[in-house]
């Protein structure tokens, strides 16, 4: 890299740390995210990073805003670097049973339960997580604000992608290591012809699928 580039990614790092500078006093602090709300198959993953401030991971961002292949160079190097790292799932079955919503906080509370050592703070990505005796911060868009909750976007995102990819050897016919899950009309047309797997979301395929199914 450039020196100049260098500089001005450096700069934009600096930038996504204002949170974690401003609450310093609570470290270490946490990043969570989590990913898969709204596809149609699959779990819902999320994940806790306490970054280490001594080591630098070059071009965390929202992981929605990256390519496939920085994500998976990223997950690596945030999981050698980090100081502590926490995934947290909830299966298709279990956001039929309880709702995307509870799945989506049944997952992060397993991902912060994970962590050692156990956070002062956690900078969350737009909700307070119930049942968590940690004081929490929510930041709505916080993967593109805080350097920790894209550090946890990147580590929720691959996960998640790497689950979906091995539901596709195991249900070709749906598409998965494509759309990731999500309602593609490729999916859905799928789903019509295939019906559900195990791995859908009944909850969320209802309209897709015949009253029978």
């Amino acid at each position: 890299m450039a020196r100049l580039d260098l500089e001005k990614e450096r700069a934009r790092l600096a930038s996504l740390s204002v949170y974690e500078r401003e609450y310093a006093e609570f470290a270490p602090i946490a990043g969570i995210d989590e990913a898969g709300r709204g596809p149609l198959a699959g779990p819902v993953a999320a994940a806790a990073v306490i970054l280490d401030p001594s080591q630098e991971i070059l071009y965390i961002n929202d992981s929605k805003k990256l390519s496939e292949a920085r994500r998976e160079m990223l997950y690596d190097e945030i999981m050698q670097k980090a100081l502590s790292v926490g995934v947290g799932l909830a299966s298709a079955a279990r956001i039929d049973e309880i709702n995307i919503l509870q799945a989506t906080y049944e997952a992060m509370r397993k991902a912060v339960a994970q962590l050692s050592p156990v956070p002062g703070l956690l900078l969350v990505d737009a909700v307070t997580i119930p049942g968590v005796d940690i004081r929490q911060i929510p930041i709505i868009k916080g993967d593109a604000k805080s350097i920790s909750i894209g550090a946890a976007s990147i580590i929720a995102k691959v996960t998640r992608d790497r689950i979906l990819k091995e539901m596709d050897r195991a249900y070709p016919q749906y598409g998965f290591a494509q759309h990731k899950g999500y309602g593609t009309a490729a999916h859905i047309a799928a789903i019509r012809e295939f019906g559900p797997c195990p791995e859908h979301r009944r909850s969320f395929i209802k309209n897709f699928t015949a009253p029978s199914e």
